[in-house]
């Protein structure tokens, strides 16, 4: 591979070392709620699940039973100052979008997806980190990220030894050129950009969640536990997630019977009644992604009440780059490496990037 290249694959391949998790970078529910915030809500939206209004702790915390976890195991920088979010209540989507439900947006409105377009030299060259050359013509193809198992080992600081930037990687061939989604019609969509997520929601007249409401609605009513389930780490003789199981990259053991993506009801729901919080794909929110994040709410007096989110994105990473945050974990979080699954987790990309590992779920507010 030459320099060239090999820096235009690292300028897609970079930020999945924030999916990964590769950086270093809450009072009980409702004591207090205002009469406004009714935790009542009588009609049904098919497919989502009522959120009721409350009070939460938002963000990760050091605890000693996790400390002689591996260190991706543990709460990072950017998930703390711990601090308290009042929402309204919310729906929110029962599972992550599925292939079936993209394909009908699809076939309603023409949507083309942004894996499915050639990227243009003029979007790019703004993205790129300053002093690096332009990608040659030939590389400029529909494509994404596509995750590719080294047959060893290797080193955890090379993400380029397992992701291929895949030509004729999509939402229906999602491990490229020959591949097809017929048997995974109820997998969640995947190889979509926060573009194309935001487009699907506006298609259903509704919202990507914020980052509070992933977070509120993943906790399930339950204020500061470690994951979805409560503090107990994750067992292979008794799967929850679905995560990477054995030894990353290279050797998944397949305990929890998928090696991708899985069916969005395979495992347990939340006591909220919602699926796949954790692990399976990571989900676009709308906020954008900015380190300080929660260190700027840190002096707020008070609950913060539906918060929107930074109006600019940082990641000093990647100070050149803007991103928008993802959350909630893959098939490919180990503990090894990552724990993306935690609900505390906050993980980063910039909203033109598409993946294997990546999809979404909406929100319908009602003020």
């Amino acid at each position: 591979m030459t320099d060239l290249a090999y820096k235009y694959l690292k300028f897609f391949i970079v930020t999945t070392l924030n999916l990964l998790g590769i950086y270093t970078h809450a009072v009980p529910c409702c004591d207090a709620t205002p009469a406004r915030f009714s935790t009542e809500q009588t009609e049904t939206i098919s497919g989502m699940v009522w959120i009721p209004a409350g009070t939460f702790t938002m963000g990760g915390t050091e605890k000693d039973f996790m400390l002689n976890w591996p260190r991706f195991a543990r709460s990072r920088d950017d998930e703390r100052p711990l601090h308290s979010v009042t929402l309204s209540g919310f729906w929110i989507s029962e599972t992550p979008v599925t292939n079936r439900q993209f394909k009908a947006f699809v076939d309603a409105t023409a949507y083309i997806t942004t894996a499915e377009k050639a990227p243009k030299l003029e979007d790019i060259i703004p993205l790129l980190p300053p002093g690096t050359p332009p990608p040659p013509k030939e590389a400029l193809t529909p494509a994404s990220l596509l995750f590719n198992p080294p047959e060893q080992f290797v080193a955890l600081n090379n993400p380029l030894a397992w992701w291929q930037w895949k030509k004729g990687a999509n939402w229906k061939n999602p491990e490229g050129p020959g591949s097809s989604i017929d048997n995974r019609w109820d997998h969640p969509v995947v190889h979509v950009s926060y573009f194309d997520a935001l487009a699907y929601a506006k298609w259903k007249g509704m919202s990507l969640p914020t980052e509070a409401q992933w977070e509120y609605a993943a906790r399930g009513g339950e204020d500061q536990l470690a994951f979805t389930w409560g503090n107990n780490p994750i067992s292979e003789s008794e799967p929850r997630i679905n995560i990477w199981q054995g030894t990353f990259p290279n050797n998944n053991t397949l305990a929890d019977g998928y090696f991708n993506t899985s069916p969005v009801k395979a495992f347990p729901k939340n006591n909220y009644g919602l699926y796949d919080m954790a692990g399976n794909v990571w989900e676009w929110v709308a906020d954008w992604y900015h380190v300080d994040a929660y260190a700027q709410r840190a002096n707020t007096d008070g609950a913060i009440l539906n918060p929107k989110g930074p109006t600019e994105s940082f990641d000093p990473q990647e100070p050149h780059l803007a991103k928008r945050v993802i959350r909630g974990g893959s098939f490919l979080c180990n503990d090894s490496y990552c724990s993306g699954y935690r609900p505390a987790a906050r993980m980063k990309n910039s909203p033109d990037t598409s993946t294997s590992h990546t999809g979404f779920r909406v929100v319908k507010n009602i003020n």
